[in-house]
């Protein structure tokens, strides 16, 4: 959402069964839905309203971040893919990602990189 933020119209802002797509050309942004109906057009953004979410594919204009979600159950999924840092705080800031996430993801970072400090000092001897 926060691609068009400034421009989005207030009803599609508040109703959380609209979302944006974008073609590929753009980046893309695509929802996989069960039912889906295009309601407006801004800009390269279609807005379109949803039931029942499956997966949201989501690559940016620059290419840093090439992202999917998948639905597990209820609100909840998996996401993958690669983020930029940019992407990183969007996420969180719209709280679909914890910030538990992200001390878990510091933790895990710290710790590869002790591992690679000890897998580096045994390939040395």
């Amino acid at each position: 959402m926060s691609t068009c933020q400034s421009y989005i119209p207030r009803e599609y802002d508040e109703d959380e069964t609209i979302y944006p797509e974008r073609s590929s050309e753009s980046g893309t942004m695509y929802v996989e839905a069960e039912d889906k109906e295009t309601v407006g057009q801004i800009r390269e953004i279609r807005f379109a309203r949803v039931s029942n979410v499956l997966g949201i594919i989501y690559n940016s204009k620059s290419g840093r971040t090439q992202i999917k979600w998948r639905h597990l159950k209820g609100r909840v999924g998996r996401l993958s893919g690669e983020a930029s840092p940019n992407t990183l705080v969007n996420l969180f800031a719209s709280e679909a990602l914890p910030e538990s996430y992200a001390i878990a993801g510091r933790e895990q970072e710290s710790k590869t990189q002790r591992d690679a400090s000890l897998n580096e000092a045994f390939a040395d001897t």
